[in-house]
């Protein structure tokens, strides 16, 4: 059991007096770093936004093409008598 105390002091690193705080502050570097990384997420964002908006928008148009078109062919007669129009 005293072994196991011992190696475990052992492995524990024991800080050093002395170090300074600034030189371990990641700085205006890593404030940059950071910033970068919210401003391209931000951007990504909005992108997939603009993206699946248009989507979404080209489907219903699409819709509404599908849809006066069946109207169209539902009004049109089909051109023979004693037949009913085709659906």
């Amino acid at each position: 059991m005293n072994l196991a105390l011992v190696l475990l002091e052992l492995a524990t690193p024991t800080p050093e007096p002395g170090v300074d705080q600034i030189v371990e502050a990641p700085g205006w570097i890593g404030f940059a770093a950071t910033a970068f990384v919210v401003l391209a997420s931000l951007l990504l964002i909005l992108d997939m936004n603009r993206r699946i908006r248009r989507s979404r928008y080209r489907e219903e148009v699409r819709n509404q093409i599908e849809a006066e078109q069946a109207r169209a062919t539902k009004s049109k007669p089909s051109g023979k008598k004693g037949e009913a129009p085709r659906s």
